[in-house]
């Protein structure tokens, strides 16, 4: 099975889809062995060029047209067929984004991470908001697969775009290769892990940690990390302000290591999103052990299970009393740390290779009754 990936979302940081396709590539190519694959990544950019670090047996194609002009291309003339830039013939192509790669013959997937950008499609980048909400919903019924990173994001799809469930194939997030922290931290801090946006519920957060300082005037520091956008100056701004100010830090964006450090200092990881096609920072925060409260909406119950504490997202005063109740409580803090690892240990990139490949095939095969009932 000829696959080649589109692997330019890794180029720059290596969060979210970036690292999402990072590891399943990675997982992909330890499969070589036992399957005949032959991955190729696909990179084109203007300013990035492809790390020399990919698998061993991966093959990497890397050209020099930038990003924004390769995109348009391929989403309003669905030209150049990706072959004639890899200058090779593949039996799968599979997209990471919600949209198409032109291909000649290849079975074609895509990957839906989450729908915000059909709820709120003007909070994305400027090519999000002209082209998915408008070409989603026809690149998804002509694709030959549909890869999701959730049964609830796969809902979802099903839902807004009309999608047949057979075509849909969940492919979870992997738990990283992170070891568990040895004790939890004498003191540490309150964490949060992602993007400083409206759908990642900040706003509420910030209320209800200054509810538990007003009533526990000895609460650990609250740190968010996460790239900020525009439409969280307001949100930013109230740490500079009383009550929050000297008790909140933002650190923007973080390396991987940097990370790791949060976690292993982290006394719980609050994530209290609207919405979530997945949640990765619960599954990391679990895998070291690190107690999570989450929002009891979107995947994250999917994810976390009986693992953690899910509140409504909405209702300020649940949230902070549930961060209460994890910083009062020794034994439920412990619990939920050593249930929190085992639930860790249930997602495996290893797991997702193995769904990726079943939907290969199945795609394949999909294709190949297409072309020969003539709606090739």
């Amino acid at each position: 099975m000829r696959i080649l990936i589109d692997y330019r979302p890794a180029l720059r940081h290596r969060t979210g889809v970036g690292l999402w396709v990072t590891r399943l590539v990675e997982a992909l190519a330890e499969r070589q062995g036992a399957e005949a694959l032959e991955i190729t990544v696909f990179s084109s950019s203007w300013k990035h060029r492809l790390r020399a670090a990919l698998p061993a047996r991966v093959n990497g194609v890397d050209r020099r047209v930038p990003v924004r002009l390769l995109n348009w291309l391929w989403h309003h003339a669905e030209w150049p067929a990706v072959e004639s830039l890899a200058s090779g013939t593949f039996d799968v192509v599979h997209s990471p984004s919600p949209l198409l790669i032109p291909a000649r013959r290849a079975a074609r997937l895509i990957t839906i991470h989450d729908v915000d950008f059909l709820r709120h499609p003007e909070r994305g980048a400027r090519e999000i908001r002209r082209d998915y909400p408008v070409l989603a919903r026809a690149h998804a019924h002509r694709a030959d697969g549909v890869v999701v990173p959730s049964a609830h994001t796969g809902d979802e799809v099903a839902r807004r775009l009309d999608i047949p469930r057979d075509r849909i194939v969940v492919c979870p997030n992997g738990a990283p290769d992170w070891p568990a922290r040895t004790r939890p931290p004498a003191t540490g801090h309150l964490l949060f892990v992602g993007t400083i946006a409206p759908r990642k519920n900040v706003d509420r957060l910030l209320t209800a940690y200054a509810q538990v300082r007003e009533r526990r005037p000895d609460a650990p520091p609250l740190v968010l990390a996460g790239q900020s956008t525009p439409e969280s100056r307001q949100t930013l701004a109230r740490l500079t302000r009383p009550p929050l100010a000297g008790h909140v830090r933002h650190e923007g964006y973080v390396d991987e290591q940097h990370l790791r450090t949060l976690y292993d200092e982290a006394v719980l990881l609050v994530l209290p999103s609207l919405d979530e096609g997945f949640g990765i920072p619960a599954l990391e925060a679990m895998t070291v052990g690190v107690p999570v409260i989450v929002a009891a909406r979107g995947a994250l119950p999917e994810v976390v299970g009986d693992a953690g504490l899910l509140v409504d997202p909405l209702d300020v005063s649940a949230l902070a009393a549930a961060i209460e109740r994890v910083l009062s409580d020794d034994r439920l803090r412990d619990r939920l740390s050593v249930e929190g690892r085992a639930r860790a240990r249930q997602f495996t990139w290893r797991a997702s290779a193995d769904a990726l490949t079943g939907a290969y095939a199945q795609a394949i095969e999909r294709r190949r009754a297409r072309v020969g009932s003539g709606q090739g």
